[in-house]
């Protein structure tokens, strides 16, 4: 699925996007699972603090799944905690390295504390897994104008 989601070229990405996601959000353990979900339902309350707590637990008993990590990451940075949402997404690419919405997380990341230049490598890596997301192509375009269009 996912060479097919780098193909610039495949008009069913939102699909294929949702099928990896799927996929990605299955732990293998239902305790784990109930937890994963508990902490998305927290993030849809926007109760980010609550999510926190229930990805902490799900990190803390399955620190191999990936899931937890960037869904973690992403409660942080509602927090506006880049560190720790920082730190995170290392986990999970460190796991997933084709993890394109951790990737696209460290690209946001990256280009509000002001590391621009890393922003631009970070969204070239995002394209490269997943290029058909519209804010993905802006953010490309926008920072390529800044910089030139250079390959750092």
């Amino acid at each position: 699925m996912l060479s097919e989601l780098a193909n610039p070229e495949t008009s069913n990405w939102m699909q294929l996007e949702r099928r990896i996601r799927t996929e990605w959000q299955r732990s293998g353990s239902p305790a784990m699972d109930l937890l994963l979900q508990r902490g998305i339902d927290a993030m849809e309350d926007q109760d980010w603090r609550l999510a926190v707590d229930h990805f902490t637990a799900l990190t803390d008993h399955a620190p191999d799944f990936a899931e937890g990590w960037t869904n973690r990451a992403t409660a942080f940075f509602q927090l506006g905690q880049h560190g720790p949402a920082l730190e995170d997404i290392g986990r999970a690419l460190a796991l997933n390295p084709h993890h394109f919405d951790a990737l696209a997380g460290l690209a946001v990341i990256l280009e509000e504390i002001g590391m621009r230049e890393d922003a631009l490598e970070a969204w070239r890596m995002v394209s490269e897994v997943n290029p058909h997301r519209p804010e993905t192509k802006a953010a490309l375009d926008r920072l390529e104008r800044e910089f030139g269009g250079q390959t750092l």
